[in-house]
């Protein structure tokens, strides 16, 4: 079968998996959970081969430490397998219950949207926890990782296909020219979910009219309050830029007060330098710290690596006005010990995650409690944030009645609707 043959099979693969009931499609995830910790040195065996392509490629440390798959990532891929199998099915939840008329009920159910294409770069860790979302939300699941995970993607396919054996609601692709196939079929695939490098997800967007699900920058800030305890905004800076610097939600700017600058600056750059961090300050920040002088363009900078900017700022709204220039609308944060101050960033702050006194690498599926995630959409329509099983779902308006006729509740003499909500 050709590409094109081979996702619409994924398509009619996809309506048997989504008729299963939760159960049937957790005993999937189970075998998949157990295959994957079962076969944990084919997997890293795999893995040191695509490591090894990419030191000899000179590819980005940033990129390869995405590109991990060790011992913790499969521990982490199989505990993620498992509380997604804990999830309560999202599959004919009924949303809204309402009468419209005696014996004409109309409900709201959730349903599965059918088919997702996920292209990603690195990260085989990803691919594993889209699968298993996309068999618990009864969705079949489109793949393309990007050739520097080939190795690792391959085994855990087979992996996977060893332990199921008739899977054909997951397909995994593999060139550049699957992806161009992909981006074409509008009418089979219902949602693209692109995960990887700017200019990556920007060519996704650009050129298919499948619905995009996802985020093309991850420029987070951290701003810190005159009003902040600020011991506590120096470890959450800390955690939030080394705990993973490869990781869209690692901070890249943080803004000071500038009431505060004079002590506190010195205190964050000697934590930051001696966990590596290399420091981009404005002109205000060099007349108290010695640091790299900040470019023009920075501020609007992915740095995916331990390094970031430090700006001072003259008020929580210099704060508000300097994100609203520059973030890429993830997640932003604020140090403050004042609970107004705080709502009125919660308020202010259009990102998809908002955050006060704690690391911005809380943004992140499994961290929210939804079992894993397919992605972070900065986006504002169906779905926002780390995207877990609700995300992939979406649904029907189902009416039962008892033969009423439209004419009966139109023109004069017309009889009213009831329109009473009902129990779910």
């Amino acid at each position: 079968m050709n590409t094109q043959e081979r996702i619409r099979n994924v398509r009619k693969s996809a309506l048997a998996l989504s008729l299963m009931s939760d159960s049937e499609r957790n005993a999937i995830l189970k075998r998949i959970a157990d295959a994957i910790s079962s076969s944990a040195d084919r997997l890293k065996s795999a893995n040191e081969e695509d490591l090894r392509a990419a030191a000899e490629k000179n590819t980005a440390p940033a990129l390869v430490h995405r590109l991990v798959f060790d011992d913790q990532k499969i521990e982490a891929s199989v505990r993620s397998l498992i509380s997604v199998m804990e999830l309560p099915c999202p599959i004919g939840k009924v949303l809204t219950r309402r009468e419209l008329d005696e014996e004409l009920i109309l409900e709201k159910v959730t349903y599965p949207l059918g088919v997702i294409g996920m292209v990603f770069e690195a990260r085989p860790d990803a691919m594993i926890q889209i699968i298993s979302l996309a068999v618990k939300s009864g969705n079949g699941i489109i793949l393309k990782g990007g050739s520097e995970a080939i190795n690792t993607n391959r085994m855990i396919r087979t992996v996977i296909h060893e332990a199921l054996g008739n899977d054909d609601y997951i397909l995994l692709l593999e060139s550049h020219g699957d992806v161009d196939e992909m981006l074409k079929m509008e009418k089979d695939i219902d949602l693209l979910i692109p995960r990887g490098s700017n200019k990556f997800v920007r060519y996704c967007m650009e050129h298919t009219n499948i619905p995009v699900m996802g985020h093309a920058d991850g420029i987070c800030s951290i701003y810190v309050s005159d009003k902040a305890d600020q011991a506590l905004a120096v470890s959450v800076i800390t955690d939030s830029k080394i705990q993973y610097p490869a990781a869209c939600n690692a901070v890249e700017t943080i803004l000071v007060n500038r009431k505060i600058a004079g002590k506190f600056l010195p205190k964050l750059k000697k934590t930051l330098e001696d966990n590596g961090v290399i420091i981009h300050g404005d002109e205000p920040v060099r007349a108290i710290i010695d640091c790299v002088p900040a470019e023009e363009g920075e501020y609007d900078r992915e740095y995916l690596a331990k390094e970031l900017n430090i700006r001072i700022v003259d008020s929580l709204e210099g704060a508000l006005g300097h994100i609203s220039e520059h973030s890429s609308h993830h997640t932003d944060c604020i140090i403050t010990e004042d609970e107004e101050e705080k709502h009125v960033f919660f308020r202010s702050v259009d990102s998809a995650d908002v955050f006060a006194n704690c690391s911005t690498r809380f943004a992140d599926g499994f961290r929210f409690g939804l079992g894993a995630e397919v992605g972070i959409s900065t986006g504002k329509l169906h779905a926002r944030g780390p995207v877990g099983l609700e995300g992939l779902t979406t649904y029907k308006y189902q009416l039962s009645g008892k033969g009423q006729l439209v004419k009966t509740y139109s023109g004069a003499g017309a009889k009213p609707f009831t329109h009473r909500e009902l129990e779910i």
